[in-house]
């Protein structure tokens, strides 16, 4: 609830805004992402969220425990991967699940237990036994997601995941994610990979200078905030001239944009409104009967475009914040880069 963060710097500017005022709520059994280029505020989140950073303004609350007055009960209910590995390099796998299990107040009796099948659950039964500093890139992830599951928790924080790792195990560990959310636990993550959003989120939002630009499924955001459709044609090889093509396009379709041209094959853009997938196809159909085109195919915008639509109004500071500094006394912003 209007969850806040500024960090406050010297210079004239005085402050920026990490995190400004998110509201959202995740239920259980649901994958909540969250998107944004590096600076959107994504880290900031979840570590005011675990504890890690002191909230400047708002609250948060997970099963009803408030983040600011509850940090001991909150943290009983949350696991959390970090974005990067925070890993004792002379401790073997095992070792940590089971350091892990202990804080978490696992019965001494459970922890072998329960260190051995996280251990399984992640496919790290090779690698158990040998020290964290060996093991590559992509089993560190892994590691570190295994360690946020110790305990079972109902709220899980996955930052940037998979970063590192092969497709083979960025898919793997997908498939564990999935299972956990089927289970019943909340799942909220953090990617710059699109793939791995569609894959995985039920829900996500695209965070820019620190607030939500955009929330809902990702169906919603494609038709919400896309531009319409892409069309790619190739035209028959022995009709090198496609300007009867292009010229039927044009008539066709009048929002149509030409994004590429190579030899025989042309793609275009066409906006959504007032286009009807009916109409679209009527009109490919009879692009194949008169002018020579082979084939043809036609898909919505993608995640990858509603993001960059939105990626680029990402800046370092807006201005705006200089003139709401202004407006504090010294005083003012004396007492508060204290309490932060």
């Amino acid at each position: 609830e209007g969850l806040t963060k500024v960090y406050w710097t010297p210079g004239k500017k005085g402050k920026m805004t990490a995190v400004d005022h998110l509201y959202v709520g995740v239920p259980r059994g649901q994958c909540f992402g969250l998107l944004g280029v590096n600076g959107a505020g994504k880290t900031t989140t979840f570590k005011m969220l675990t504890g890690d950073e002191q909230v400047t303004e708002g609250d948060a609350f997970i099963n009803k425990y408030s983040i600011r007055k509850d940090k001991v009960k909150v943290r009983q209910f949350m696991g959390y991967c970090p974005q990067f590995d925070a890993l004792d390099p002379l401790l073997t796998g095992r070792e940590h699940l089971e350091f892990y299990a202990r804080v978490r107040g696992i019965a001494t009796k459970d922890i072998k237990s329960v260190s051995e099948w996280v251990i399984k659950r992640l496919g790290l039964a090779q690698h158990g036994d040998k020290i964290s500093s060996s093991y590559s890139g992509g089993n560190k992830r892994k590691l570190s997601t295994a360690i946020a599951l110790i305990g079972n928790p109902p709220i899980i924080f996955l930052d940037e995941p998979t970063t590192g790792m092969d497709p083979g195990a960025r898919r793997f560990l997908w498939d564990c994610i999935n299972s956990i959310v089927k289970a019943g636990h909340s799942v909220i993550l953090t990617s710059h990979s699109m793939e791995e959003c569609e894959a995985l989120c039920n829900r996500l939002a695209i965070m820019v200078n620190g607030t939500f630009q955009c929330i809902g499924s990702i169906q919603h955001l494609k038709s919400r905030f896309g531009n319409g459709y892409t069309i790619v044609l190739r035209v028959k090889s022995e009709s090198l001239d496609i300007n009867p093509v292009m010229e039927f396009i044009s008539s066709s379709f009048p929002s149509a944009k030409l994004k590429e041209k190579h030899h025989n094959m042309l793609q275009y853009q066409l906006g959504s409104v007032g286009l009807s997938l009916s109409k679209l196809f009527q009109a490919m159909e009879e692009a194949k009967r008169v002018y020579n085109v082979e084939d043809y195919s036609a898909s919505q915008t993608t995640l990858d475009q509603v993001f960059i639509s939105f990626a680029k109004k990402q800046t370092d500071l807006l201005d705006e914040e200089l003139d709401e500094c202004e407006n504090y006394s010294d005083d003012e912003l004396d007492d508060v880069a204290e309490d932060n």
